[in-house]
């Protein structure tokens, strides 16, 4: 079963610069199937050179590389976003290697925060005795919820799935990092995916996730069960944090505020127009 939501994004980032910075940022709603994006504009103040779109090899992800001087920056993305969720397949089968799409071979490899390549004894310990599916998976998800303590400030940007394991502690990124490591271990490609979704604590921040390739089709969990995945509205995904980014920053810079909120809007107010169904493709507005 098919259902459809419409959301509103208004994503602020504010930026103290302090001399010349290049900037590449994730931060608009990915072009897949699963949206339609009714409209999107990206405003940068102040405006100096033009942004201009990047999409980085071997990559869907969208980015935006932006130019700035020594001041105050600002950043600013709004969109209206329809998405379409499919209900998952509860039986869906994990693939053997051999039947594995070629693009997703690369998300059984151990990466930066997911060292599933020294995780592989407890993987087995904890879910090798699981029938084999999306349940297996939808175990080590509740595993993740049951057994790590979410709490913000405990961990860091250096901090891989290894470290949380030992401390049972973390943010969303971190639970995510886990569920892709158990995944990987057990021979399951699995991914991070960052986006949009709307949920009352922690306050609004971009919310991390991961989906695992089950019966020929990526399906996403959440092991910190803050929000219903049908309801995220994806920016990008990846091997794991090191790919999806909000901000990456070449120069002096300090972020002084951000605020990705995202509101569910009433389907009967918004209708994609006959085009825009069928290409899924926005009306991209650069603005200073």
């Amino acid at each position: 079963m098919t259902t459809t939501k419409t959301f509103d994004i208004h994503n602020t980032l504010v930026y103290e610069v302090g001399g010349p910075a290049e900037f590449f940022f994730q931060i608009e709603a990915a072009r897949i199937p699963e949206h339609t994006i009714l409209s999107e504009s990206f405003n940068v103040t102040p405006l100096i050179g033009y942004p201009r779109e990047y999409v980085p090899p071997n990559s869907h992800n969208r980015s935006l590389r932006v130019h700035a001087e020594a001041g105050p920056m600002t950043i600013e993305y709004r969109a209206r976003v329809i998405r379409h969720f499919e209900e998952p397949d509860t039986e869906a089968r994990e693939l053997p290697i051999a039947e594995l799409p070629d693009e997703v071979m690369q998300y059984l490899l151990p990466s930066r925060y997911c060292e599933s390549d020294i995780m592989g004894g407890m993987a087995q310990r904890t879910f090798g005795h699981l029938p084999q599916g999306f349940g297996r998976v939808t175990a080590i998800n509740e595993w993740i919820r049951q057994h790590i303590v979410y709490q913000i400030g405990q961990t860091d940007v250096k901090t891989t799935a290894r470290d949380v394991l030992a401390n049972r502690v973390g943010v969303c990124r971190d639970f995510a990092h886990v569920g892709i490591t158990m995944c990987r271990a057990l021979n399951i490609p699995a991914r991070l995916v960052v986006g949009y979704v709307e949920f009352e604590e922690p306050p609004p921040d971009f919310h991390a996730i991961f989906e695992a390739y089950l019966g020929g089709n990526w399906v996403l969990f959440d092991p910190t069960g803050l929000a219903p995945v049908e309801n995220v509205v994806r920016i990008a995904s990846g091997a794991d944090a090191m790919d999806v980014a909000f901000a990456t920053i070449y120069g002096p810079a300090r972020m002084t505020d951000i605020q990705p909120n995202i509101t569910q809007v009433d389907d009967a107010l918004t209708q994609a127009t006959p085009s825009q169904q069928a290409q899924g493709q926005p009306a991209l507005s650069l603005a200073a």
